[in-house]
């Protein structure tokens, strides 16, 4: 069964705003601040939390009867003075901990000083699921979350139930980049059970979290009052189920093969130029033509292949002139 026949939601852009901080003057414009510097902060923000802090993973080792398998973060000190910090997590039996670095130029944030910095996500992984195959940046896939700051507090959470999000689009929350490159580390389950009320239950699921930095995330905006600005971010993840190889805009090509410039990053591969990213738009080249009549399908629709009927190199579906 299709994931969208699982859970219905509308799935549109996330957008990213800036704000005012409270204590500024009204009407004093605050001048972004260097994403070079920032990026070094937050990575010291985040390294510091993980450090001196430990999770329960002696419940995900060895679970008690009625364990909820859900990821409780506590400071190391006192009677957990002997704990296994997060950052060194990844020695531990069944515990996988991770890093990506990301390059994110200052113009993702509509800053024009030209700087651009890695940024480091990290990733722990307290129960890997089943299913053969990780999602990619481009598929939608059925999860459950808690966004948290640093200190704990927490901005967002999804509820019981699970959301069908699109890693790159979201559905309306201001999805991350950090969040959607996270969520590819984590397998999900593979089976479901109808609970006969219109809710779903799922199990053999991977459990993890992601620590992103604020330029993985809103930089100097926010979705919510809840989040300061150039404030690092951490979710918990359940990842449910995905529907691998994801069309997200319907015109035949898989979203993961749309990202044209290989970064991992579908929201800026644009071939036409207009509004709409490609794996957002059905005509990506703007010729008129809609992708799918530019591409190779077999009889039942699926995606076989690209086309170059000029033998330019370029395929006809980003090829105006073809």
């Amino acid at each position: 069964m299709k994931l969208k026949n699982i859970v219905i939601i509308t799935i549109v852009f996330g957008t990213i705003w800036s704000c005012r901080k409270d204590d500024d003057p009204i009407g004093e414009v605050v001048p972004p601040r260097s994403i070079i510097e920032v990026a070094a902060e937050d990575d010291a923000e985040i390294r510091e939390f993980l450090s001196t802090h430990f999770f329960n993973y002696e419940d995900f080792q060895d679970p008690p009867e009625g364990f909820d398998f859900k990821i409780q973060f506590d400071t190391i000190s006192g009677e957990n003075e002997d704990k296994t910090s997060i950052l060194d997590s990844g020695s531990l039996p069944g515990i996988e901990f991770g890093m990506e670095t990301i390059t994110i130029p200052s113009a993702a944030f509509r800053i024009t000083d030209g700087e651009e910095a890695e940024h480091t996500l990290y990733y722990l992984i307290a129960r890997q699921g089943v299913s053969e195959e990780t999602p990619t940046i481009g598929d939608d896939v059925a999860l459950r979350y808690e966004g948290l700051l640093l200190n704990g507090t927490i901005f967002d959470n999804s509820g019981s139930q699970p959301l069908l999000l699109n890693l790159t689009a979201g559905d309306g929350r201001g999805l991350t980049i950090g969040f959607g490159n996270g969520v590819e580390y984590l397998k999900t389950g593979i089976d479901f059970i109808d609970n006969g009320d219109g809710t779903v239950s799922y199990s053999d699921y991977g459990i993890g979290a992601i620590f992103i930095p604020s330029g993985l995330a809103y930089f100097n905006g926010s979705p919510s009052s809840l989040i300061p600005t150039y404030s690092p971010l951490i979710f918990k993840i359940d990842a449910l189920a995905y529907q691998k190889d994801t069309d997200f805009d319907g015109d035949g090509i898989p979203s993961i093969l749309e990202d044209v410039d290989g970064d991992g990053n579908l929201n800026n591969d644009n071939t036409d130029g207009d509004i709409l990213a490609n794996f957002n738009d059905t005509d990506d080249d703007g010729d008129g033509i809609p992708t799918r009549e530019e591409i190779i399908l077999d009889d039942e629709g699926n995606f076989v292949g690209f086309k170059d009927t000029d033998g330019d190199g370029i395929p006809d579906h980003l090829d105006r002139d073809s």
